[in-house]
């Protein structure tokens, strides 16, 4: 366990924490370790603060068996309720009284905004909360002197994604599911009878959900509260729906933020919109209200990974914290979780209302960050810029695929073309990636094509001489390359390629095999002690295996970057056994696919099967190409449509700066790039640079930043895990400086 020296001010004999149940996961495995807070009561509190203001029953200590099988579940299992007594001084005396009763001084507030800012008051009127039950009589002055510190950490639980300093907060991302399941759905509808949709949906000051759901779905016309649409937008919405139905589109699509307003600060109402469609053009509109359906059903993959990060990092924090701490949110920036001092983000996203309010509406998106910035620009770019008047420039771009398909590519290859064309440039797209490229299957791009072109591991160097002919031919000056692996191979091209891309597009893979674990535990609870063998796709890459065993719950994941020895794997089958003698009786064990040449899924069948024997029968699965099918999910169109604006936009600007006298000089080591996203911003690597950090024959970076992820995974199995090779989240702040720093975009 962690060495006590790490803690220096905490007085542990009688700490407890308390949070809510995302946390319960990574707290009880971090409080089992031997630290500190070994000895310490673990406590929910139920319906949030109102169950901290009444006391009693609502305070009551958890286990590990307490939150067992929960993490598939939307919601949480422990209640919510707003409450009024919280706000007063009296509300917050009675919730003193209770934690002190506990020997409760640590505090984990999942919630917005309001409930962060509670939390806040709470913690600075601690001292005085307490000299007010010593002088009523309630609690002795060594008592009070024994609880004299209240820690807290906050992490941010909306929909909305509103809260200033992260990039995320828990729960957006499932939102985000739940509106481009219904998006896709009333698609085919619409295209079937030829309608016009008007969606509402959640986001009563903030357009995320309403920005992020437009891009993902391409829709017409976006309606968000922090960027009104300017005077007169009635005309130039009716012009686009117009001009796409002229096109032969047979369905657009409108979407609203519920609290989308115009420049005056007036109300634009789903019925508004509906009714100017059909006045002004005459469509078969309908209006579809989503409501609290985005709140609902299961998490997304990305959720279960982001609130396990955030919940061990919040233990963290509570462990470390000093007196002279201040109160901190766990954020998420880039890939990695920080820590901000919760008042710094509270502030800023006030400020971001204060500036609505004011109608200083650039400043307000600005307020928001990075990340929506970067989604507007995106989304202009990709739907709405192809409307502007452009001048034809000289260059001819081609844009094609190559390796295994990944969802995402099509909104790669569809914000590419757009931007191009827009741009002024001759865009080609290629059928079957290099093979067809050599054998000249090139084709002036529309709209509609996108990555439905074919893709081909064929690489260049089989045809090379028929490549650069046809090259040559089609008068190509750059090449935009949507695929795996494969990009690394295509340097030295001289001057007949300025770019390539790599799409990282693995979250479909995630969801899918998140989904399918998540039917199999379900079928294992009507079963009396099962542990299932899932084997997974990735060659020699672990990452799915890791981050789908933290999002479902498994009890190992089997990756080649983690090394393992039959020793290794007999403390895993003995820990497995030990679990099934408690109430817990499923299992869940990854491996994946090519992590081991000799130790086969078919070995860890009859191991387990063998050495589990009495106690608990084993079944195999193998999700095989399942995990490469389905419908793109919206982090992979938003980030394959970013990565497809921006690839596009460098592009252009390297042709400008290499075109000398009717030719493109293409001779420079950043003329072959990868774009993909590092750490926290999206760049541009060349591929000479990554040849050197890269392993050929296993095709895998020579480092993997997931790496850390598998120490939280061990932890949350309750393996006996040292907190030393825990790095902890860095102080960082939030000012209007560092939100309007540009990132990638």
């Amino acid at each position: 366990g962690a060495h006590e020296s790490h803690f220096p001010s905490q007085s542990h004999g009688n700490q407890a924490l308390f949070w809510s149940a995302g946390l319960w996961l990574a707290g009880q495995a971090l409080l089992q370790r031997g630290n500190p807070f070994t000895s310490a009561p673990l406590l929910f509190c139920l319906q949030g603060y109102e169950g901290l203001v009444e006391g009693g029953e609502n305070i009551k200590q958890a286990n590990w068996l307490s939150v067992s099988n929960i993490i598939q579940l939307g919601g949480t299992i422990i209640g919510s309720a707003r409450c009024k007594a919280f706000t007063t001084r009296e509300g917050r005396l009675l919730a003193a009284y209770n934690l002190v009763q506990h020997g409760i001084t640590n505090l984990c507030v999942i919630g917005g905004d309001g409930s962060l800012t509670g939390a806040n008051i709470f913690r600075t009127e601690w001292g005085g909360l307490l000299e007010q039950l010593v002088k009523d009589g309630k609690i002795t002055k060594e008592v009070a002197k024994k609880y004299c510190h209240l820690n807290i950490v906050g992490l941010v639980g909306s929909i909305d994604n509103d809260f200033c300093g992260t990039d995320m907060t828990i729960g957006t991302d499932s939102a985000l599911h739940r509106i481009m399941e219904v998006i896709d759905a009333i698609t085919t509808t619409a295209q079937s009878h030829q309608r016009t949709f008007v969606l509402e949906v959640m986001g009563r000051h903030c357009g995320y959900l309403a920005l992020v759901s437009a891009l993902a779905s391409g829709a017409d016309w976006l309606f968000i509260p922090e960027a009104p649409p300017e005077d007169g937008w009635e005309d130039f919405m009716c012009a686009r729906l117009g001009e796409t139905r002229s096109r032969g589109s047979r369905l657009n699509i409108i979407i609203i933020a519920e609290g989308a307003i115009d420049r005056n600060g007036k109300p634009i109402s789903s019925s508004y919109v509906k009714d100017l469609v059909v006045q002004r053009l005459g469509f078969d509109t309908r209006v579809t209200v989503l409501g609290h359906v985005q709140r609902g059903g299961t998490p997304s993959a990305f959720d279960r990974v982001l609130s396990s990060k955030m919940g061990m990092e919040a233990v963290m924090a509570l462990l470390e914290a000093t007196p002279d701490t201040p109160a901190c949110v766990v954020s998420l920036s880039g890939n990695q979780s920080v820590r901000l001092p919760l008042m710094e983000c509270v502030q800023v996203t006030k400020e971001v209302q204060k500036a609505m309010d004011e109608k200083r509406f650039e400043e307000a998106i600005q307020l928001r960050g990075r990340h929506t910035c970067a989604l507007t620009a995106a989304a202009v770019c990709a739907d709405w810029c192809c409307l502007s008047p452009f001048r034809q420039t000289h260059f001819s771009l081609a844009i094609l695929n190559v390796g295994a398909p990944a969802a995402g590519m099509n909104a790669a290859v569809r914000s590419a073309v757009r931007i191009g064309i827009s741009q002024g440039h001759t865009v080609y797209v290629v059928n079957d990636g290099f093979e067809g490229l050599s054998k000249g299957q090139v084709h002036l791009s529309c709209l509609q094509l996108g990555a439905a072109g074919g893709r081909h591991r064929t690489l260049p160097k089989t045809s090379m001489e028929k490549i650069v002919e046809n090259v040559r031919k089609f008068n190509i000056h750059s090449l935009l390359v949507v695929g795996g692996f494969e990009l690394s191979m295509t340097q030295g091209w001289g001057s007949h390629t300025c770019s390539n891309s790599d799409i990282c597009a693995n979250e479909p893979s995630l969801l899918s095999s998140a989904q399918s674990c998540d039917r199999i535990k379900q079928s294992a609870s009507g079963t009396k002690r099962r542990v299932f063998i899932v084997e997974t796709m990735g060659g020699y890459c672990g990452y799915l295996s890791t981050v789908t065993g933290i999002a479902v719950g498994a009890d190992a994941a089997y990756v080649y970057e983690d090394p393992f020895t039959i020793h290794d794997l007999k403390v895993n089958v003995e820990h497995l056994t030990e679990k099934m003698k408690t109430d817990i009786q499923r299992g869940l064990v990854l491996r994946n696919e090519k992590c081991h040449e000799h130790y086969t899924t078919e070995f860890l069948y009859n191991l387990y099967s063998s050495e589990g024997r009495g106690i608990f029968d084993c079944r195999i699965n193998v999700l095989g190409h399942l995990q490469q099918g389905g419908a793109p999910t919206p982090f992979d169109r938003n980030y394959g449509t970013k990565l497809g604006v921006k690839a596009m936009l460098w592009m252009s600007e390297k042709l400008q700066e290499a075109y000398r006298k009717g030719r493109v000089f293409a001779n420079s080591a950043d003329s072959a790039c990868v774009i993909g996203l590092r750490k926290k911003m999206v760049a541009f690597s060349p591929v000479t640079e990554l040849k050197k950090v890269t392993d050929f024959e296993h095709r895998l970076p020579q480092e993997q930043w997931w790496l850390n992820l598998r120490l939280m995974l061990k932890m949350l199995a309750n393996y006996q895990i040292s907190l030393t090779e825990y790095i902890s989240g860095k102080m960082e702040h939030v000012t209007r400086r560092t939100l309007s720093i540009e990132k990638g975009f």
